[in-house]
């Protein structure tokens, strides 16, 4: 996969709107992050929404829980 361009990475977060666990939520992250995020779902077969449910499932289990735009981060770079 090759990398992105340098300007790219320096983008700012972008709001979308999901249904994860069947509540409307807003997650802000930066498009490189929403891009791996979509990878991984289709590496993993689900859609993203799916994923994002069983990363937050991940986060509340922890005995210190962040944001849920933090552990998806988190998430990605402990995968890679």
């Amino acid at each position: 996969m090759a990398g992105p361009v340098l300007s790219d990475i320096f983008h700012p977060p972008v709001k979308r709107s999901m249904t994860v666990a069947g509540h409307q939520t807003s997650i802000s992250l930066e498009p490189l992050f929403w891009d791996r995020l979509r990878a991984a779902a289709e590496v993993d077969g689900m859609p993203v929404n799916a994923l994002v449910a069983q990363i937050d499932v991940a986060r509340l289990e922890s005995p210190t829980p962040c944001g849920l735009a933090s552990a998806i981060r988190l998430w990605l770079l402990n995968r890679s």
